[in-house]
């Protein structure tokens, strides 16, 4: 006997509910034959909304019985969402594996083997300019995020938005190996400060906040990550001045 599911969502001219979508193909993918019933205006929609008191769409019912919205429906099949708020570490580990593959690609395309030093390099680079482009996203929130922490931002705000640029410019010229006399210094004087502060913060005052290491409205705690990726500047930057060319 095959399973059964209604599921009500707005299929208008102008617009389609992507929820609704999603709803549709996660009932598919656990099995059910899905009754799908378009709502076409938005007086057919509010009167939906009114007739089951629900403030959304779209609304699923299984075996009559209602089993709510896409976030419901997600949570009924075992397969929760996170909550807003959630310590997350998936855009960092995003960023690594995007720095890595590039560090890898370049290298075989150049060296014809992936692992080279100048690989090695070029991870530590393009993770730089990667993460410098998120901060760059919202530099405001971001900003606000890294003044919660920063020794030097918080003595001079300028600092907080110039940070990230100073990031990216670093990153892209160390990838080159253009301009050293610019990039290692800039490279070694945000990375340490960046390495104090997170040691001052997290290891001295025991504070519990979020890092802006990806940016404004990242979910990843102040701690290790953070203080990984201003070591890893200052690495990078003591390799290139005590061997500049490789």
């Amino acid at each position: 006997m095959s399973k059964k599911a209604e599921l009500y969502r707005m299929v208008m001219d102008k617009h389609v509910c992507p929820y609704g979508i999603k709803s549709r193909w996660l009932l598919e993918k656990q099995g059910y034959e899905v009754v799908d019933h378009h709502l076409t205006t938005r007086v057919e929609t509010d009167a939906f909304k009114a007739k089951y008191g629900v403030a959304t769409t779209p609304q699923t019912f299984i075996d009559g019985k209602r089993i709510g919205g896409y976030t419901d429906l997600r949570a009924h099949f075992g397969k929760a969402l996170p909550e807003a708020g959630t310590t997350s570490y998936i855009p960092v580990l995003a960023v690594f594996a995007a720095a890595g593959a590039l560090a890898l690609a370049v290298s075989q395309f150049v060296y014809t083997t992936p692992f080279t030093v100048r690989a090695a390099e070029w991870f530590v680079a393009f993770a730089m300019v990667i993460l410098a482009m998120l901060k760059l996203q919202d530099v405001e929130k971001f900003s606000s995020m890294f003044l919660g922490y920063d020794l030097l931002a918080r003595r001079w705000v300028p600092y907080s938005y110039a940070y990230p640029f100073l990031e990216f410019g670093a990153g892209a010229l160390m990838a080159a190996h253009a301009l050293n006399w610019l990039s290692i210094p800039v490279a070694l004087t945000i990375g340490t400060i960046g390495a104090v502060s997170v040691f001052h913060a997290v290891y001295i005052q025991k504070r519990d906040i979020k890092c802006a290491c990806v940016g404004g409205s990242s979910n990843v705690p102040l701690g290790f990550v953070s203080l990984t990726e201003n070591l890893a500047m200052i690495a990078m930057a003591l390799w290139m001045l005590l061997r500049p060319v490789v």
